[in-house]
């Protein structure tokens, strides 16, 4: 680390983490940075003042889609995390995403507290964004210490900006296969409906809050990702 600043890399669960940790622990080829993966665990106040952070976004709903198809399979192939015994009663009730979303608003009283239930008991889909950052003033607070915020939704992209902005000269890429990048199989029912859409989105309107704030910082930090245009 002699001469080197250290970049923390806050994995935020189902924003592309795992294929960029898998890729940028390949390469020692970096002059001016020391970059270390930190584990789900880890949020901003853990890191020091000073010290630089990246971190990846997602849109909620399809970070939602994705985490409850992770936890359905329990993590699996690449890792294996067992079902809570709040999670196990959720999935035993709500089979897919569009389910667990429609149910948000049931007229049915007990359906709807079962859906509020599996929301906040769901690894992943009950994580707010605000989990690794605390409130928006300290969010602003730190701004001048995020060197680099990227988008799911342009992972290619942004990686290659990453990479650029970190002095990684060498060839490498992002994993390419379901399995290393932990990524969900491509033939799952993604599919919501209008109604399970609005449900979801007044569920994590304080997670869209966020995503504006940092797009807010990205621009005004002067930090080339695919956040600062638009989507």
């Amino acid at each position: 680390m002699q001469d080197k600043q250290l970049v923390h890399f806050l994995h935020i669960g189902k924003t592309g983490g795992s294929a960029i940790k898998l890729a940028l622990t390949q390469t020692t080829n970096n002059s001016h940075y020391t970059f270390r993966y930190r584990p789900h665990q880890i949020i901003l106040r853990d890191v020091p003042e000073g010290e630089k952070v990246v971190f990846f976004l997602r849109d909620p709903i399809s970070r939602f889609i994705s985490g409850f198809y992770s936890r359905l399979r329990q993590g699996k192939p690449k890792y294996f995390a067992p079902w809570s015994d709040l999670e196990k009663v959720a999935f035993e009730y709500f089979h897919t995403p569009k389910q667990l979303a429609q149910a948000l608003s049931s007229d049915d009283a007990g359906q709807k507290a079962k859906a509020e239930e599996a929301m906040n008991n769901i690894q992943h889909i009950n994580q707010s964004y605000w989990r690794w950052f605390d409130n928006e003033v300290y969010l602003r607070r730190r701004q001048t210490d995020i060197f680099f915020i990227g988008r799911q939704e342009h992972l290619n992209k942004d990686f290659e900006m990453l990479k650029t902005k970190l002095d990684v000269t060498d060839g490498i890429d992002l994993p390419d296969n379901d399995v290393e990048a932990h990524r969900n199989p491509a033939n799952l029912d993604k599919a919501l409906d209008p109604v399970a859409i609005e449900n979801l989105q007044q569920w994590y309107k304080k997670d869209y809050l966020f995503i504006k704030i940092c797009k807010e910082i990205v621009k005004s930090q002067g930090i080339t990702s695919s956040l600062a245009t638009p989507p």
